[in-house]
């Protein structure tokens, strides 16, 4: 069942959409209890106002949407159509690094070495997934998400942490609530959102809205299509929140 904010939500996504993009929103609500960025994103919000903005994501396979009907149905692809039907004047460029299995560690040298050569404003960052699946040391990935978010922020470049995909059979075989946690405290010493997928994909599997465990065969790739846009409005919101914290005002932003 949609949560009453839910609803609001998506009636605002709505009636703010343009009419040809109405039919396209999916059926899954936004909890905005679940996007609230609190903490601000100052450089997004400079770049977006300055006309031209440049977004790294960086992490494991599913940045490229594995399992989608087309590339195009990757969540990083949907978040900058989204972010293009809403300012068509903005510049944008969103740039997809990763590979799958990539630890945090190695995530981290990929966005050192994009900070060298072509610095981005924005950097979302899916971490822990690697280290959750295969038991590796807390302490190592803490290290890596500390040390890759004090280069950013010494750069002047604002993050955004995303955690874990929900998997049940990941919650059951392995300490997940740990990584999470680590993820959240090392964000939150740092100033930094974290969208939290795990929390997401669990509100909509649990109100049969889209759950990829138990899709049909026949299903899944139409499944996966719609968790990776419900993922790219998720972060689109948390975007707009960040931005607006940075603000203190009404103004453009993704």
């Amino acid at each position: 069942m949609i949560s009453g904010a839910g609803r609001i939500l998506l009636l605002f996504g709505l009636l703010l959409a343009p009419p040809a993009a109405r039919a396209a929103v999916p059926a899954c609500d936004l909890p905005l209890e679940l996007l609230q960025a609190s903490a601000a994103l100052p450089a997004t919000a400079r770049a977006a106002s300055a006309g031209r903005l440049r977004i790294l994501v960086v992490g494991g396979a599913s940045v490229f949407g594995p399992g989608t009907s087309a590339p195009a149905a990757a969540w990083p692809a949907r978040l900058e159509a989204l972010i293009r039907a809403r300012n068509p004047q903005l510049q944008l460029e969103v740039v997809t690094r990763g590979a799958r299995g990539l630890t945090t560690a190695e995530t981290a040298d990929i966005i050192a070495s994009e900070l060298r050569t072509d610095p981005p404003n924005l950097v979302l960052w899916q971490a822990g997934t690697a280290e959750a699946v295969r038991g590796l040391a807390l302490d190592e990935m803490v290290e890596a998400l500390n040390s890759g978010l004090t280069k950013m922020i010494s750069a002047g470049v604002d993050a955004v942490i995303m955690d874990q995909q929900f998997s049940r059979f990941l919650r059951a075989n392995a300490n997940v609530d740990a990584y999470r946690d680590a993820l959240r405290l090392a964000a939150a010493a740092h100033g930094v959102p974290v969208l939290r997928r795990w929390d997401l994909m669990w509100h909509w599997a649990d109100n049969n809205q889209v759950d990829l465990e138990r899709a049909a065969r026949s299903e899944r790739a139409a499944a996966t299509d719609l968790l990776n846009e419900c993922l790219a409005r998720a972060m689109q919101v948390l975007l707009r929140d960040g931005v607006d914290e940075a603000r203190g005002r009404p103004g453009p932003r993704p």
